[in-house]
């Protein structure tokens, strides 16, 4: 009896979970189906997923999470993040921080097997080795940016003159900088274009001037962001203020470029006494083995060699100092 009493109320009590999980569920889809219907989206995560893709403007591609779920975590922890991302923006690549990230942790390991394949003496000259071949990324994604910034400040007065023509032609200023992207080239008229299409899409233009500010980190860009803002509240001629503000721009090019001819010796010689010692260095790590072992196994050598690596260190930044001048 009792058997039959303990059945018979698990039979009941399956019955009212299956009953309420089959009520929860029918009541669960009508609701979707009905905030689909009003909000006049799709009725799965699937066409949902489709139809964002399709229909959604993307300026910039988001990061593959699945792939690189743990560098970014990593990244986020140390608010690095955002910095690189900035970074490859600014270079204009079509990289990911995360892919980034890879790449150069594949670079360390593979320079690091290889010079111990070159039986290269000592682990940390190894470990040295792949540290700057796993740096290499990074490397090349500055010198990209920097040859990139360099070349959209030689474009950025032009541009600026035609905007002053068009917008004295009649057109408006936003029109004026989609038509920056018919009449230019990269870097100058991708930028642009994202501006345009930025304030197309429905953002301010006053956010959409200060993100151009930030992707590029030019002094010039500032200006010009600083003086379209300043029109748009206060009033006046832009087109005139376009006009002094690319002469402006082009003065203080001529500028630079006598610095950069009158302070190349002394660029030079920051080069020459810096890549000296690293070049005298691994050439006694082939011809001299033991004598170089004693600045790495020795404490007294290990001393010796940082002071001598900071003394090196602190010197080209001295000059490099001296010789930067900023116009």
């Amino acid at each position: 009896m009792t058997g039959l009493l303990a059945i018979f109320l698990l039979v009941w009590f399956g019955s009212v979970c299956i009953y309420w999980l089959t009520t929860r569920y029918f009541r669960q889809s009508d609701v979707n189906r009905m905030r689909d219907r009003i909000t006049e989206g799709p009725s799965s995560k699937k066409e949902k997923k489709a139809k964002v893709a399709s229909n959604s403007p993307q300026l910039l591609a988001s990061e593959d999470v699945k792939t690189g779920r743990v560098v970014l975590r990593v990244l986020r922890r140390f608010e690095l993040n955002s910095r690189l991302e900035r970074l490859v923006d600014q270079s204009g690549l079509k990289w990911r921080p995360a892919r980034v990230v890879h790449t150069c942790l594949a670079l360390f390991i593979a320079g690091a097997v290889i010079a111990r394949w070159c039986s290269i003496p000592y682990v940390s000259a190894q470990l040295g080795i792949g540290l700057f071949v796993g740096m290499l990324p990074v490397l090349y994604i500055y010198r990209v940016r920097n040859r990139r910034l360099f070349k959209f400040e030689e474009q950025f007065p032009e541009s600026l003159e035609f905007v002053a023509r068009s917008m004295r032609a009649g057109h408006a200023f936003s029109v004026s900088l989609e038509m920056i992207y018919r009449e230019f080239q990269e870097p100058l008229a991708g930028e642009m274009k994202r501006t345009f299409e930025e304030h197309n899409l429905g953002m301010p233009l006053d956010q959409a001037l200060l993100k151009l500010a930030q992707r590029v980190p030019s002094l010039d860009v500032h200006f010009f962001v600083s003086a379209v803002l300043l029109q748009k509240r206060t009033g006046g001629n832009l087109a005139e203020i376009l006009d002094k503000l690319a002469y402006l721009i082009r003065e203080r090019f001529k500028l630079r470029g006598k610095i950069r001819a009158i302070s190349a010796h002394g660029r030079m010689t920051g080069m020459a006494l810096t890549t000296i010692p690293l070049a005298v260095a691994t050439i006694m790590f082939y011809v001299n083995p033991g004598y170089v072992g004693f600045f790495i196994e020795s404490s007294t050598g290990n001393i010796m060699a940082g002071a001598a690596v900071g003394l090196q260190v602190l010197g080209y930044l001295i000059i490099r100092k001296i010789v930067s001048i900023e116009v």
